[in-house]
């Protein structure tokens, strides 16, 4: 049996969402017993994401086999469920640098290396090359930008070409476009759909079907116009319209019949689909997230706030937590620049729990501090991240164990109590690119430790990217004075959680549970952290209501004296 391919392109507007539809098209299909993996290609020089700031790019996504990638490979592992690798995702940087190695190698013999035919065949290699394992029946490939990018004509080139050698039946373009609604003169309009259909024509490709982003319905007659113009049949014309969460929009799109037609075009057969892969269980999960339900609210503290995409993965496990515990996370976003010692209670005041977040450079570690401080002090439910693990660690060493000076040598080198240090390995790296400590490793779990009775398990894996760890030299004493190191990994002994056992839950790890967090399975950590949260609140709200009661009677009896 031939793999399927599906090529999802985007026109007139960036940011249309074709990371979401890809993940909902594949949640769709696999519904349908179909095996599905999703890889993205972005067109920027750049080789991965992992130099760029999150404020160019947002979040960078990390795999189990350490691929720094784009933001759309954790929507594909949320949705699907299914873990993603260093061939999810290409960028024009790694297609370049991989031409020319091997021209510097002489695999090309002598001859001039050109864009055509070398760098498409390049592109269409990396196209195919998961769907060549014989592990998926469908391969969806999101092709970056917009189809009139400059940057974008390679990878539409190597379409054209792969729709003639892999057969019409084997091959799909779904076109994602916009339909704005002009307020002035009170309708839709299609002719930027229109355009963006004549561009992607204009590269010999044409679309088999067109998702049209709009605010409002489309209905049969505009379907029809749309279907006119740009050569397609009104059934393949399907709305994709605002959805309150992104977790509605399989549903959205399953109840155009979305999965019946690209299986039809594809010639698809559908197969039994295993219990914890049914559309039921989605379904089910959607109802949750949308039933009203207590809202609680955590206060997640980093350097990159401003972007709405810089903690994705952390802000969409919480959604899911949030759903497994019946509750609905509010997160109130706090840029670590602006908090001191002296306004962190004006800040952080009213927050059921504190998450400060993972980040580089000295910018807003102070801020960071003052954060671990209050939740410390407060016994306020707390989780550390990457560095705001290592935070939590500087702030006890300085406050609780009394050394002053205590601190991370990548801010301040020439610390007496450097209690984070840059790792052994690490020391001699020139290179930054991809040469962080990345991707899944080893951690044994304490028993008797808080992070035991989450995981429920002594043997976990979890995604790391990091250069600088807990320093040994300072553990004996950090332990000594009540903090305790509740996960290391034995291979390298490295420490990979920290708990402090005398608080309601506060917790510091080192690597990324963000990155694990699926639909209908949160990270066993967040659902913890959260169920911590909900669990103060009512602390809380049972006092002010106990204290509030108590006035009132006092009230009530000084009037009637």
């Amino acid at each position: 049996m031939h793999t399927k391919y599906i090529f999802v392109t985007g026109g007139v507007t960036s940011s249309l969402g074709k990371g979401i539809f890809s993940a909902s098209l594949g949640r769709l299909l696999e519904a349908r017993g179909q095996r599905v993996t999703i890889q993205k290609f972005d067109p920027y020089i750049n080789v991965d994401p992992g130099t760029m700031n999150p404020y160019e790019h947002g979040e960078v996504y990390v795999t189990n086999d350490g691929a720094e990638t784009d933001l759309d490979l954790g929507h594909y592992e949320r949705f699907l469920g299914v873990p993603t690798s260093q061939a999810n995702n290409v960028t024009t940087g790694r297609v370049y640098l991989n031409v020319i190695t091997k021209e510097r190698e002489g695999a090309y013999l002598g001859k001039t290396v050109q864009v055509v035919p070398h760098i498409i065949d390049e592109i269409k290699s990396w196209m195919v090359n998961l769907g060549s394992t014989g592990q998926y029946d469908v391969v969806i490939t999101e092709i970056g930008g917009t189809v009139g990018d400059i940057e974008s004509q390679p990878y539409l080139e190597a379409i054209r070409q792969l729709r003639y050698e892999l057969g019409s039946k084997n091959t799909l373009i779904a076109h994602l476009t916009l339909v704005p609604y002009l307020q002035a003169a009170g309708e839709l309009k299609t002719k930027p759909t229109q355009h963006s259909v004549k561009t992607l024509l204009s590269h010999g490709l044409q679309a088999d079907l067109l998702l049209c982003r709009a605010e409002h319905q489309l209905d049969l007659e505009l379907r029809r116009k749309i279907a006119r113009f740009c050569n397609v049949a009104p059934e393949a014309v399907v709305a994709a319209m605002d959805a309150e969460s992104i977790y509605e929009v399989p549903i959205l799109l399953k109840e155009q019949e979305l999965d019946t037609l690209v299986m039809e075009k594809l010639s698809i057969e559908p197969k039994d689909v295993a219990v914890e892969h049914n559309l039921d269980n989605w379904i089910e999960f959607v109802k949750r997230l949308k039933s009203s339900r207590e809202e609680v609210e955590v206060a997640l503290v980093g350097k990159y706030v401003e972007h709405q995409d810089a903690y994705k993965s952390i802000s969409e496990s919480f959604v899911l937590a949030g759903v497994a515990n019946n509750v609905s996370v509010r997160i109130r976003y706090i840029l670590s620049d602006d908090l001191t010692e002296a306004n962190v209670e004006e800040h952080l005041q009213g927050a059921a729990g504190v998450l400060v977040a993972p980040g580089f450079g000295e910018r807003g570690i102070d801020g960071k501090l003052a954060a671990v401080q209050y939740a410390r002090l407060n016994d306020l439910p707390f989780l550390g991240i990457c560095l705001g693990m290592q935070c939590a660690i500087i702030e006890f060493a300085r406050n609780v164990v009394g050394w002053d000076d205590a601190h991370s040598t990548e801010f301040e080198p020439d610390s007496l109590h450097p209690v984070i240090d840059i790792m052994e390995e690490q020391k001699k790296v020139v290179l930054k690119g991809g040469t962080m400590r990345l991707g899944a490793y080893d951690c044994h779990v304490e028993k008797g430790t808080k992070a035991y009775s989450i995981y429920q398990a002594e043997e976990v894996k979890e995604r790391h990217r990091h250069r600088y760890e807990v320093n040994n030299k300072f553990r004996a004493e950090l332990e000594n004075h009540g903090m305790r190191l509740a996960g290391l990994n034995k291979a390298s002994n490295l420490v990979e959680i920290v708990e402090l056992p005398e608080k309601r839950w506060f917790i510091g790890v080192q690597f990324h549970p963000e990155y694990r967090s699926v639909v209908d399975r949160p990270h066993p950590l967040f659902k913890s952290f959260v169920e911590a949260v909900v669990g103060y609140k009512k602390e809380i709200d049972a006092k002010a209501s106990a204290n509030g009661s108590a006035v009132n009677s006092k009230t009530i009896t000084s009037s009637g004296l």
